[in-house]
């Protein structure tokens, strides 16, 4: 291989391979992948998986209160101990036995097993072991409101860049109308059956609608920024998304039963439900307090002052200790923690009976929003199809000399408002129909995606 040949194979390594861009790479997204990669992605729920794990830990440091805790435990010490010495009667001892008694350094090892377990606790254990499930349940629940939560922003971002997209199509096709219709005021005007003036106004309707489609790109970008966060890329990524904005109709029930069901599976509920339950479990260990509690305490090993000694049953020390606790006066203290513990039960249930009526009235604005729009886009639907038609008949008057370029102007306006209007009534309507189902527990895609 020569010099050069090298070079140029360093080169190629050192380029890798080509990079396509991202936008020719990566398919549209549809509703359901963008709120898959949220849920993936987004730290919100991550927080949410980290404290459910953060709970399983506790469950485990609960339960551990209720079995045997046992510790290997040892020592080694090398002492001189002159106590015996300093004995207050030790000027009794006879003499021969003083001059033997001459303190001297010694080792002494000691090694055991030792062994803990509560006999009986009052229900504490119990208790404890109790609420932590709840913490834990609760934390589950919590996380269901995450996820519905975060389905909803991302539901709401994608129909936003689809309304977004929509309202600039219709910009566009307006430009067209008016581009066309230059067009043809320009040729009357050099044919001599149409003013100057004409020609002028529609010129200056075309320019009109250039900062028009500026502010609805800029409206596109920022809608399509606003998904790229939920998902966590890059905010100036080209992401494109699969769909259109079109009525969906969803029949719903009475207003009552959507109430009722939304008060039975809404997990802001079941998360309200299980505060009042720990509230009520924290009283009962409150009021355990004071109660009498049993432990047992055994220990096993070898105390020796020459390490060969180990295992020798003549070494061996043990001993089995049970003991018991019942406090008799505290000056108040379990009087105290149970007052709280009470208070907080009652606010407990109180905020669960607020949240019962704000669920109520939620659900029923979502109700009635769903409804009205309903009745908009008919409403809508009907004016596009007029305003079309009285457009149509413009440009053909002026063609033919029947109708100016401010009627033609004032038709084309009033048809860009109609399919705006129409545009808007849709969006507000699945919107609604998304509020209602996050209102009612019931899944807000027709799939339900869940991490």
């Amino acid at each position: 291989m020569t010099g050069m040949q090298r070079v140029f194979l360093c080169v190629l390594l050192a380029a890798g391979p080509a990079s396509v861009p991202a936008a020719e790479t990566e398919k549209p997204l549809t509703v359901e992948e963008a709120v898959e990669l949220a849920l993936e992605r987004n730290p919100e729920m991550l927080v949410v998986l980290e404290e459910l794990d953060e709970l399983q830990g506790k469950i485990t440091e609960v339960r551990s209160s209720a079995f045997p805790q046992v510790s290997l435990q040892g020592s080694g010490v090398r002492l001189r101990d002159p106590s015996i010495l300093n004995s207050s009667s030790f000027d009794k001892v006879p003499q021969e036995f003083r001059d033997a008694l001459v303190p001297v350094a010694s080792n002494m090892f000691d090694v055991n097993v030792s062994v803990k377990q509560p006999i009986y606790t009052a229900g504490k254990v119990s208790t404890a072991l109790r609420l932590a499930r709840e913490s834990l349940e609760e934390k589950n629940a919590a996380g269901d409101v995450v996820r519905q939560q975060l389905t909803y922003r991302v539901l709401r971002a994608f129909n936003d860049l689809l309304l977004s997209e929509a309202n600039l199509g219709v910009v566009e096709e307006t430009r067209r109308q008016r581009q066309e219709h230059l067009e043809q005021a320009r040729e009357r005007f050099k044919n001599g059956v149409a003013t100057e003036i004409d020609a002028l106004r529609s010129e200056v309707n075309v320019a009109n609608m250039e900062p028009e489609l500026i502010r609805a790109a800029n409206r596109v970008r920022l809608a399509r920024a606003v998904i790229n966060n939920l998902i966590v890329t890059d905010l100036e990524a080209e992401t494109r998304i699969a769909g259109e904005l079109r009525y969906r109709p969803w029949p719903v029930g009475p207003l009552g039963d959507m109430q009722a069901r939304a008060l039975g599976i809404r997990p802001e509920m079941e998360v309200a439900r299980k505060q009042v339950e720990q509230a009520r479990l924290v009283a009962s260990l409150a009021r355990a307090e004071n109660k009498l509690s049993v432990d047992m305490d055994g220990q096993w090993g070898y105390a020796v002052r020459q390490p060969q000694n180990f295992f020798d049953n003549q070494f061996s020390r043990w001993s089995l200790m049970f003991s018991f606790k019942l406090p008799l006066f505290d000056s108040g203290r379990k009087a105290g923690l149970v007052r709280q513990a009470l208070a907080r039960q009652r606010a407990a249930e109180r905020r669960l009976a607020r949240l019962e009526n704000d669920v109520r009235l939620e659900v029923k604005q979502a109700y009635d929003d769903m409804r009205s729009s309903e009745e908009a886009i008919s409403a809508a639907e009907l004016s596009v199809a007029q305003a079309e038609k009285v457009r149509r008949m413009m440009q053909a008057n002026y063609q033919y000399g029947a109708a100016t370029t401010l009627d033609v102007t004032d038709s084309q306006t009033a048809l860009v408002v109609a399919r705006n209007s129409l545009i808007n009534a849709t969006y507000d309507y699945e919107m609604a129909k998304a509020r209602l189902r996050l209102a009612s527990g019931i899944p807000i895609l027709d799939a339900e995606v869940r991490p």
